[in-house]
């Protein structure tokens, strides 16, 4: 048995309502990785009379889903296991219409409007947190539009192919030959990048006005709490974000939130989303807000869906992104060298030489991460000092391979072309420039707030929104919550308690005005 029999048990409940018949058409060559992927396919198979096995002799391997004998659009060339494990079910409840998340009717439309046939391509890693939204996302987009064609590629089976087109960050997205995509992104990212490609048909639901109390704009908990307790008030909410959750996604453990032991990123997104959907609350999701215009008392939302949500009151809670070194070199080899997560694409750098850019917690834990598995790693860290905690310093001082320079600023990112070669760097002080050869480097440098849309509409000091100890910011009726803000101290807690102060003033002063 390839599955352990408590996931066989979890696969039978979830497959127990399938109304479509799947097949699961398997493609492998003689040897041990098509008789590992055949044994786990026929594990997965065995749960439900509604998916059959298909096997068959080939040079590649690859598994194809088939629903009612006709191919869907999603491939796996890999043994669909680790994070991709998940992808696989989804590929089946989704195309059974029964999945998670799926997307509402207007950006179904958006995505039946893609100027077609278009074949994608991600390359990923089994061990990539951030590879599994992008796969589940693009397979989504193949199961609502038969023009488009979807497979998953494991770097790790096909290695030839990877070094020919020199990727070094997963998930690395490719249309036809021509990459189009490096690193995480959202259903919405997505779609916005493949229609500035290949452009799209107009459709019926752009333009649509949508008439709230009060609109949202951002899903973190800063976000979720404010919509929940206006929601809790009996008012008409509307929430707008790429994701739920949002940077909380990109957390591996929590552990300091009162009341809650432990947790994780995405079980908080997940428990943040079922708390929001027991209010009725408008889970607006895969949009970025484009703009916000104000009409006389009134708030015009813009979405990148070309949608206007309309309403008295906005609460901005966008959050923060990972900061990057903006630096020549930087942006042509980001996904070819130039990476930001450690789990992702630490093992594209094994026996390599490596720098990690940053001496925060984020910027030690990755090197002490990557230490494990890169032949050395040098930490550049701008201020005189690590910022990082004591313990993690003790931990990094005891790594052989591990060098820490001290006052260093970054000037280039140097590369071959094809991939970084190296990094300019010089005493951040002053003094003579020097080239450390390289095969590439992890920025760890921190979070910057989510805030370009809101320029030139609200205030703004160093990126963030002033606010005042009410949330409120300097336009009437706009308010403000969590890491977008000037609020010290970017924390989960914080962000939820800011949330609640945003929803609580902008009803106390809806109340007060007799609205």
């Amino acid at each position: 048995m390839y599955l352990e029999q408590n996931i066989l048990d979890q696969l039978r409940t979830l497959f127990a309502e399938l109304r479509h018949s799947y097949t699961l058409l398997i493609e492998r060559p003689a040897g041990a990785k098509g008789d590992e992927l055949l044994a786990m396919i026929t594990d997965f198979a065995s749960v439900s009379d509604r998916l059959t096995l298909e096997d068959k002799a080939s040079d590649r391997l690859c598994l194809t889903l088939l629903r009612n004998g006709q191919k869907t659009g999603i491939t796996f060339r890999a043994i669909p296991s680790g994070h991709e494990f998940t992808s696989l079910i989804l590929a089946v409840l989704n195309a059974d219409g029964q999945g998670r998340n799926l997307p509402d009717e207007a950006f179904i439309a958006r995505i039946q409007a893609l100027n077609t046939p278009l074949k994608l391509t991600t390359y990923a890693s089994l061990t990539c947190t951030n590879c599994p939204e992008v796969v589940q996302s693009l397979n989504l987009l193949a199961l609502y539009n038969e023009g488009i064609e979807h497979e998953m590629v494991d770097g790790a089976i096909y290695t030839e192919e990877v070094e020919r087109l020199g990727i070094s960050s997963v998930p690395a997205v490719y249309m036809g030959e021509e990459l189009i995509h490096v690193g995480k992104a959202t259903l919405g990212e997505l779609l916005l990048a493949l229609e500035q490609r290949v452009g799209s048909r107009p459709t019926e639901l752009e333009g649509q006005r949508r008439e709230l109390d009060l609109v949202v704009v951002g899903a973190g908990p800063a976000g979720i709490a404010s919509a929940i307790y206006s929601a809790r008030k009996g008012l008409r909410v509307a929430v707008v974000a790429e994701r739920i959750g949002g940077q909380v996604n990109e957390t591996t453990g929590i552990e300091n939130i009162p009341s809650v032991v432990s947790t994780t990123g995405t079980q908080l997104a997940s428990d943040l989303r079922r708390h929001a959907e027991q209010y009725g609350i408008a889970l607006l999701e895969s949009r970025q807000v484009t703009g916000i215009e104000l009409v006389g008392s009134t708030k015009e939302v813009k979405t990148s869906l070309g949608e206007t949500l309309v309403a008295p009151q906005v609460i901005l809670a966008t959050g923060a992104s990972w900061r990057k070194l903006g630096v020549p070199g930087e942006a042509e080899y980001i996904g070819r060298g130039v990476a930001f997560c450690p789990h992702c694409d630490g093992p594209f750098f094994k026996g390599k030489d490596i720098a990690v850019i940053g001496g925060g917690n984020s910027g030690i834990e990755a090197a002490i991460d990557l230490a494990g598995i890169c032949r050395s790693v040098v930490v550049l860290e701008y201020m005189d000092e690590l910022r990082a905690d004591i313990v993690l310093q003790e931990k990094l001082a005891q790594l052989p391979n591990v060098t820490v320079r001290r006052g260093i600023a970054t000037r280039e990112v140097l590369g071959d072309g094809k991939s970084v070669v190296g990094l300019r760097i010089a005493p951040r002080d002053g003094g003579d420039e020097e080239t450390l050869r390289l095969d590439g480097l992890f920025v760890q440098i921190g979070l910057a707030a989510n805030t370009k849309p809101f320029e030139g509409l609200v205030e703004q000091r160093r990126g963030e929104i002033v606010i005042d100890e009410r949330c409120r910011t300097s336009v009437e009726g706009i308010y403000a919550a969590g890491d977008c803000t000037t609020v010290p101290y970017k924390q989960i807690v914080i962000a939820m308690g800011e949330g609640a102060k945003a929803a609580l003033t902008a009803f106390d002063e809806r109340i007060r005005s007799g609205r």
